[in-house]
């Protein structure tokens, strides 16, 4: 029905230009244009020659296919479009060498205790995927994986990355031509006081009209190459904003795990210390009866007693807030909070922690890897704004047949076709698209200024942490020396009860001096636990040792 002439109409003008739409660069232009035109162009030749080559072959094309000369001039028009504003540029990595002044290379050991080594930041290593393995408890990789697979922030983040590439595969749509397909069936009665419509003279007949119209718009000044570079870009951001909220559910998950350990023990010595108070309590609640002691030690005492009866809630309500709060983490309700218990004993603290070079964290961060995609984004947006300010051209071709009857339609003379191009300038807009795409240049200086915020930060986060595991180790290096001291003042005064040098009070002070100071060494060690967690999460995470995350940033 469409006939030769069509055909080759629609290969001149849909093809090349549905191909030059794809093409990434002149060389895959040219290539593909001699291709259309059934000429080999050497893989060797210049990127200049091939694209030579190219036009020669599509103004042969046009030329077989019967088209007009300024068809073909539109054919190489098209064909050397490109497209505006400006091309993205990676930001270049911060010239720094360091996190930190000095820099920190180990941190301090404490001698005889659970979670006491030292730790040693091993520069330009890479990060295990599945960091908190090396804290080699099966309970809490298991509920990690539990997490993982379960997390409803985490779920929620995979469904808007793949709204996201929908929106970029909807987007390739505008490469190629738009072919619909329509038909008409009509019963109609024409005036007598015209000249009937059909051959035959008729006034009442009937009309079937089946037609198929192709419509294209070549991307000559690159609006569609722009709106997908801008689509790919958020889709990208949106990965990566994905990938920050798997970062950020383990560390959290690892972080609850470790606070739900700490503060256990932390309520265990808490009761203890309850029972030594009110021990204590009791025996000068004697003395003060047989006249050995005075009201204002029993008064003392009590006070002392309400003093730590006091903090035992506050460790209550943080204990039941970390299990609602591990429940939720796995995708559970408080009713079914996990069942796995935490001891700090039974977690091993990593001696060697991998440190990111500076030019690395930059390309693993995954909010620095957002924002450069933001960046990257609102730079395509530019081309976008500026290319709405242009000429676009509208390629329509239609063909079909229109008889008096069904049987009638595709035979001779019954067919039509049609083929046209339009322009469209905007003249006057009463400055709309200027001011457009004065904002959207204003946007990527914004971006570009979140972009190094976002960079600042990170690096932010990286000196924090190893700062504060430094001084954590400080810190319970002289717990530890603490706890060990009330230790040996309890023994010897156990002894000295035993002997008869000493009175059972002093015993209690030695007992509540002890259980304090073990309250401080458990807090101390559980902060070195949760700022090594918080270490792995500001280098990354190592998401990019995990195949579910790391695929090629332009896989669809």
């Amino acid at each position: 029905m469409f006939g030769p002439r069509f055909r080759a109409s629609a290969i001149a003008a849909a093809g090349p230009f549905a191909i030059l739409g794809r093409a990434a660069n002149s060389h895959s232009v040219a290539a593909a244009g001699a291709a259309a035109a059934g000429a080999a162009v050497p893989s060797s030749a210049s990127a200049s020659e091939q694209l030579n080559e190219a036009r020669r072959g599509f103004v042969k094309l046009t030329y077989k296919s019967g088209l007009p000369s300024f068809t073909a001039a539109l054919a190489l028009l098209l064909m050397t479009g490109c497209a505006v504003g400006p091309n993205f540029k990676k930001p270049a990595a911060p010239d720094v060498s360091d996190y930190t002044t000095p820099a920190l290379s180990t941190t301090a050991a404490s001698a005889n205790t659970s979670g006491g080594g030292a730790q040693r930041f091993v520069k330009g290593t890479d990060i295990s995927g599945d960091w908190w393995t090396l804290f080699h408890s099966e309970s809490l990789n298991d509920l990690i994986e539990h997490s993982l697979a379960n997390n409803p922030d985490l779920k929620a983040a995979q469904a808007a990355l793949l709204v996201a590439r929908e929106n970029v595969l909807a987007q390739r749509g505008a490469y190629f031509p738009s072919v619909t397909g329509n038909f008409s069936a009509s019963r109609q009665r024409q005036s007598g006081q015209i000249a009937p419509t059909p051959n035959s003279n008729a006034f009442l007949y009937n009309l079937f009209t089946p037609e198929v119209s192709v419509s294209y718009v070549p991307d000559v000044f690159g609006l569609n190459r722009r709106t997908m570079e801008s689509l790919q870009a958020q889709e990208q951001g949106v990965r990566f904003q994905m990938i920050a909220a798997y970062t950020t559910l383990t560390s959290n998950v690892v972080v609850a795990a470790i606070q739900d350990a700490s503060l256990q023990m932390q309520i265990d010595a808490t009761r203890q210390l309850i029972d030594i108070n009110t021990n204590t309590l009791q025996i000068l609640q004697y003395q003060f009866a047989k006249g050995y002691a005075s009201g204002l030690d029993v008064a003392a005492q009590e006070s002392q007693l309400a003093q730590v009866t006091a903090t035992l809630p506050p460790l209550l309500k943080q204990m039941a807030q970390q299990r609602d709060l591990l429940a939720v983490l796995t995708g559970r309700f408080p009713t079914q909070a996990p069942v796995e218990k935490f001891e700090l004993s039974s977690l091993q603290l990593p001696e060697e922690l991998p440190v990111s070079l500076p030019s690395e964290l930059v390309a693993q961060r995954p909010d620095v890897l957002q924002a450069e995609e933001n960046l990257h984004a609102a730079s395509a947006k530019i081309g976008i704004a500026i290319a709405n300010r242009l000429p676009s051209i509208t390629l329509t071709a239609n063909a079909g047949s229109t008889a008096l009857a069904m049987n009638q339609l595709f035979t001779s003379g019954t067919g039509f076709w049609g083929v046209g191009a339009a322009a469209t300038a905007p003249l006057f807009q009463g400055g709309t698209l200027l001011h457009e795409e004065r904002s959207a240049k204003a946007a990527y200086v914004q971006a570009a200024e979140q972009y190094r915020s976002t960079v600042l930060t990170a690096f932010q986060n990286v000196a924090d942490t190893l700062t504060a595991l430094e001084q954590d180790a400080e810190a319970m290096k002289s717990a530890t020396a603490a706890a060990n001291a009330a230790k040996v003042t309890l023994d010897l005064a156990q002894r000295q009860l035993q002997d008869g040098y000493a009175g059972y009070l002093g015993l209690l002070s030695a007992e509540q001096a002890y259980q304090q100071d073990l309250i401080n060494l458990v807090q101390a060690e559980a902060n070195r636990y949760a700022d090594t967690a918080a270490l792995f999460q500001a280098l990354g995470g190592g998401w990019w040792h995990r195949a579910d995350l790391s695929r090629d940033k332009n896989e669809n």
